[in-house]
């Protein structure tokens, strides 16, 4: 057997245990599917630890462990709880709180990874929900939806964005730039769809005997740096900072001069995750390497086109909920650097990141929303997240595309 037989099984069994996430008498997930596609690899010799190390991408990697660590404290000294807080006591119908809840959760999405944002919003929406005597699953939802399309606006609002910014050489400016309607308008539409969506509730009434406690926390320090790191994320590339760079610099001002004890902060980082996106970097580069997708490459040339942007979003809308967002993406990468034209790159940010919206597996967010509220005896099922995320989808790639044909026909890229 050849070793791009090899590389092809080894490949697929790792994709069957990303994709389904669990097999018979067997205990695994994405992580443990993608590390076990590393050692198979280096087990039957089809690449050897120092190849393996090349694969990996060190600015992904390095982004990620800044914004963790920067994510971690902030959440420590509790920032999240007192923005939540601060921003719902100024809600005083149901229409106000949704707005207030869909552009928030949306814009924080944007600067902070949203599975955080997520993790963290999703406990308070529900309590603040329930003391006003309102029903929390249409803000969950409204929470969900715009937890991805504001991450759609910038590189560091998600993962694969991470990647494809990264990859691409976009700045974070002109990521910003470019983006920020698709985000913006999805956001609207998101506020006006889930007061049409859900027509029993009375948008218009009064809230009445609100008690909505404070969170008091001393966090000066932490939001003065994560301060510092958004300015250097837009004029880092003037003093010859990458973003990984920043980030890691944020992330060690704050482990150094924050008041969170760093032994804490380290205990809150997702290594899993981190080891996670090595493996997958591995296998997709051993796959690349090995020439499994020649065919595919030197038969189909994504161009700057109308026709691969509306590609791009068929195939992401329909292989994210397969594959997830992120593997996706980077089996694309190879079909995008023959033509490194950032208007390609961007299409596959946007429209992998809205097509998480589609269905409950489509993206992580999804998913650690409907399990956080679960816990709390909010349940979301797949019929009632599925006709509204079918909508919502379908809006903002309408959003996305109309957005990208505009760019092409005034050259903005």
């Amino acid at each position: 057997m050849t070793n791009q037989n090899i590389t092809a099984i080894i490949f697929i069994i790792s994709y069957i245990g990303i994709i389904f996430t669990s097999l018979p008498k067997v205990k695994i997930d994405r992580p443990s599917s993608a590390f076990f596609g590393v050692v198979a690899l280096l087990a039957f010799g089809i690449i050897d630890f120092e190849k393996a190390v090349d694969f990996i991408d060190y600015n992904t990697i390095a982004l990620l462990l800044g914004m963790m660590i920067i994510i971690s404290v902030l959440e420590l000294d509790g920032f999240f709880t007192l923005l939540v807080d601060k921003i719902l006591t100024f809600s005083k119908t149901p229409f106000n709180l949704l707005f207030l809840i869909t552009f928030t959760t949306g814009i924080a999405s944007a600067f902070l990874v949203n599975d955080a944002v997520v993790l963290l919003f999703t406990p308070i929406i529900i309590k603040v929900a329930n003391e006003l005597d309102v029903d929390p699953k249409p803000f969950l939802l409204a929470e969900i939806f715009s937890s991805n399309i504001g991450s759609a606006m910038t590189i560091t609002g998600n993962p694969q964005n991470m990647l494809v910014g990264l990859r691409s050489g976009i700045t974070f400016g002109n990521f910003l730039l470019l983006m920020f309607p698709i985000s913006i308008i999805g956001m609207f539409f998101i506020v006006y769809f889930i007061r049409f969506y859900y027509k029993n509730i009375d948008w218009k009434e009064k809230f009445q005997n609100r008690h909505i406690s404070t969170v008091k926390a001393s966090f000066t320090r932490s939001i003065s740096i994560f301060t510092l790191v958004i300015i250097l994320f837009f004029t880092g590339h003037l003093i010859n900072f990458n973003i990984p760079m920043v980030a890691l610099i944020g992330a060690t001002l704050i482990l150094l001069f924050g008041e969170v004890k760093p032994s804490l902060i380290i205990k809150e980082v997702d290594w899993v995750l981190l080891v996670f996106f090595a493996s997958l970097f591995i296998i997709v580069h051993t796959v690349e390497e090995q020439g499994l997708l020649s065919f595919i490459i030197d038969n189909y040339k994504f161009k700057p086109d109308y026709q691969s942007i509306f590609t791009i979003h068929s195939l992401s809308l329909f292989l994210s909920q397969i594959l997830s967002n992120v593997p996706y993406c980077l089996l694309m990468f190879p079909l995008l650097k023959s033509n490194n034209n950032p208007i390609l790159w961007l299409s596959l940010a946007s429209s992998s990141t809205l097509a998480g919206n589609a269905t409950i597996i489509g993206a992580m967010a999804n998913l650690i929303v409907i399990e956080s509220a679960d816990r709390y005896g909010v349940k979301i099922n797949f019929k009632e997240f599925f006709l509204p995320g079918m909508i919502i989808t379908a809006l903002s790639y309408i959003v996305s595309l109309s957005v990208f044909y505009f760019y092409l026909l005034y050259n903005i890229l």
